[in-house]
């Protein structure tokens, strides 16, 4: 690439591009493939996806919390994957909606 003389005395190599936002970032996400992953590979990983960091944390500490609970605790709390296949049904349509949402505005 040949750099530009730009009328400011910066060539185009000095310029560097703006970063991208948290919206641009998820409204640049694909929302199938972010469902998706957050169904089959395991809890929020569409969230890495979609570089949701927040949601990602908060989705993978309770799905370990949910199976600690049951290792450890006294408490009967029944078959785990139906509730892990309900969490991962809520967080994969939660970031399918989400990136619908960015790509809307």
């Amino acid at each position: 690439m040949v750099p530009v003389l730009r009328t400011d005395g910066l060539s185009s190599a000095d310029v560097l591009p703006e970063p991208l936002t948290r919206k641009q970032v998820l409204a640049a996400s694909s929302p199938w493939v972010s469902a998706g992953l957050n169904l089959l590979p395991g809890l929020g990983m569409g969230y890495i996806y979609q570089r949701r960091w927040r949601a990602y944390w908060i989705t993978a500490l309770s799905g370990s919390l949910w199976l600690a609970l049951e290792a450890v605790g006294p408490w009967d709390l029944g078959p785990s994957l139906p509730e892990l296949l309900a969490l991962s049904a809520y967080t994969a349509a939660e970031a399918f909606l989400a990136a619908r949402r960015a790509r809307m505005d």
